[in-house]
């Protein structure tokens, strides 16, 4: 039975951020995970969620959405091109003064949040540093320290602190600003300019800017995406693109991007939400992205090819 002392937190996605930030969170607070992934789910009831060698801490695994209509906060760590179908079964079940915790990908998930959950839920959204590698169900691997920068324009401030004292309580970094925006834009930057060209040459992002031509183009998807924030009047926490580019793959040097593990697995990439994204708002301020409308294509033809592979290797041979 939980502990009326410890708040009651939701998280949708036990992929490797829901798991790390899980496991701090279950520190002082009551979990509830649900992925839609059976035998991940199995793994973490029986064997809790563990960072590296840490002792692993016990959550609760929700059979199905209802286990987490009474969350307090609501974290949301699925791909954001999953956004609406995670939380459509939540439509008018949730607290109306619940916050929904976003610290995706692209810069779309607060109209997808409120798409699926109306305009007046309070949407925290941000940016992190932390990073992770899965080496197993539940399991991850971190390499160092990251920090998380959160933020609202549809919720009090006083909830965006209570959620960053949530994070800094469970040994978390976390801080809180006024204006997101220029925060997001700046990942979505980071995002645009390693997160395709990682999955497309299947490298680590460390790869990247030790490539002439690979760097070369990834300073160009970057610029493009600057000059797009430039024209929405965003001020962007750094002055340089591609130093701050270099600075983020820094972090994560070892690793590919999300979008190389979902070139990988067949699951549908964040294309749309990121180098997408930069192509969208290009068009509405009539500022040209050549660069990241190749990214789009070629990874969205990357995607279908691999499709058909995977349907003509599951396919029963016919020629004898």
């Amino acid at each position: 039975m939980a502990n009326p002392a410890r708040m009651r937190v939701g998280i949708i996605g036990a992929g490797a951020m829901g798991s790390l930030f899980g496991f701090h969170l279950a520190k002082h607070c009551d979990i509830t995970m649900l992925d839609r992934n059976a035998a991940v789910n199995e793994a973490i009831a029986r064997d809790g969620l563990s960072v590296n060698d840490l002792p692993p801490r016990r959550v609760e695994i929700a059979r199905n959405p209802r286990d987490l209509y009474g969350s307090q906060v609501l974290f949301l760590f699925v791909k954001a091109v999953d956004t609406l179908r995670a939380l459509r079964p939540f439509a008018g079940e949730l607290n109306p003064g619940a916050p929904i915790v976003s610290l995706q990908n692209g810069v779309g998930n607060e109209d997808a949040i409120k798409t699926a959950l109306g305009g007046e839920v309070p949407v925290i959204l941000g940016i992190t540093t932390e990073s992770s590698q899965t080496v197993g169900p539940g399991r991850v691997h971190v390499s160092g320290e990251g920090h998380s920068i959160i933020g609202s324009t549809s919720a009090a401030p006083t909830t965006s602190r209570m959620v960053a004292d949530l994070l800094t309580h469970s040994g978390l970094q976390a801080s809180v600003v006024y204006d997101i925006r220029p925060h997001l834009w700046g990942k979505l930057v980071a995002n645009a300019a390693i997160n395709a060209l990682s999955a497309l040459l299947d490298c680590e992002s460390g790869a990247i800017p030790k490539d002439p031509d690979a760097a070369r183009l990834a300073e160009a998807l970057a610029e493009e995406a600057a000059g797009v924030a430039a024209a929405l009047k965003i001020n962007l926490p750094f002055v340089n693109p591609w130093q701050y580019v270099t600075d983020v793959i820094a972090l994560g040097a070892d690793a590919k991007s999300s979008m190389a593990y979902d070139l990988e697995s067949g699951h549908p990439s964040e294309i749309d939400h990121i180098n997408g994204a930069v192509v969208a708002f290009g068009r509405r301020t009539g500022t040209p992205t050549p660069y990241n409308d190749a990214m789009v294509r070629l990874v969205k033809a990357r995607e279908t090819l691999l499709s058909r592979l995977r349907v003509e290797a599951k396919e029963p041979n016919r020629t004898g």
